[in-house]
């Protein structure tokens, strides 16, 4: 039995704001027009006037409109600290988006690598139970206006997905690892900062900050050397690989230590709409299947890392 995607839906915004034109962007002196442009964000999609559950229904909505089967369960993933305690409801979610049926929870505290955490707890739902069809895995991201831009670099912009897992679905998840690290819980969480100075906490954070870069660096590694062997591959039987939108500069350290290219589909998508959460890879890996250039037997790694300390690698077979 094979489980893979049955169908993606990506809502973004019709409207593109520059990073350096962003209210929020105003009088925050640590985060000078320089730390933009060597995020490589150069602007971000706007919805007005809503909130992330809004968002996330939307996109289910839009999905299931094409398919009348309504999932057997919905996974939504809660959206970041301060976006509003709204958007993390999978009730409110499971109703607005029309559903009756369909079982709603809401996975938590994993960041950016909540997608590929939805992914298997998807995979492992519909293995374990031959009546399940399909799974449904959504997320809305809209910041608050206080929390899209983030020091020092980090520029959050708005969008939902909605994607379903089914068995027999394209691309087949051929093989998942995750792991955290809670000696890094207290990077997850927000200190007060005054624009233009550092904060009594910056410094060791900055030090944490580093300490983590390099743990996540060593578990990546490790983790993708574990699904390759599971699926009896190698690094030169990856044809893609794909992480968050999180900075260029991330982007080089990975393929550093991974001796692996990140494929650019990822900076184009950060320059473009910035960081969407754990929105990142399910854009990056729906708009890669969407500009024909795998073929099927084609094997994508998708990379997931979060401040939280928790980190996945997912292979797909096109």
């Amino acid at each position: 039995m094979s489980i893979g995607i049955g169908a993606v839906h990506c809502l973004l915004p019709g409207e593109h704001v520059r990073v350096v034109d962003l209210p929020q962007f105003a009088g925050l002196g640590y985060a000078a027009p320089e730390g933009s442009d060597a995020s490589g964000v150069r602007s971000v999609g706007v919805h007005a006037d809503t909130d992330a559950g809004v968002l996330a229904a939307r996109a289910c909505r839009e999905l299931l409109a094409a398919d009348p089967h309504e999932p057997d369960v919905m996974i939504h993933i809660a959206a970041r600290p301060g976006e509003g305690d709204v958007g993390t409801d999978a009730g409110r979610v499971q109703h607005a988006a029309g559903m009756t049926a369909a079982f709603p929870f809401t996975v938590a505290g994993s960041g950016c690598a909540a997608s590929a955490v939805a992914w298997a707890l998807a995979r492992d739902l519909l293995a374990a139970d031959p009546a399940r069809r399909s799974v449904l895995v959504t997320y809305g991201s809209r910041p608050t206006d206080s929390s899209r831009v983030r020091h020092p670099v980090m520029v959050i912009g708005d969008g939902a997905f909605a994607m379903t897992l089914v068995r027999g679905g394209r691309p087949v998840l051929v093989a998942h690892r995750m792991r955290a690290d809670g000696r890094f819980h207290e990077l997850a969480g927000t200190h007060p900062r005054t624009p233009g100075r550092e904060s009594p906490h910056e410094s060791a954070d900055g030090r944490r900050a580093f300490e983590l870069a390099m743990s996540g660096r060593m578990h990546t590694a490790a983790l993708v050397d574990e699904v390759l062997a599971e699926a009896g591959l190698t690094k030169d039987d990856v044809s893609a690989t794909l992480m968050p939108n999180t900075t260029t500069g991330a982007y080089g350290f990975y393929e550093q230590a991974l001796d692996l290219p990140i494929h650019p589909i990822c900076g184009e998508h950060l320059a473009r709409w910035g960081h969407l959460g754990p929105m990142d890879v399910v854009l990056n890996l729906d708009r890669l299947l969407a500009t024909g250039a795998l073929t099927t037997g084609d094997h994508v790694l998708v990379l997931g890392n979060a401040r939280v300390a928790a980190w996945a690698v997912t292979l797909w077979e096109i």
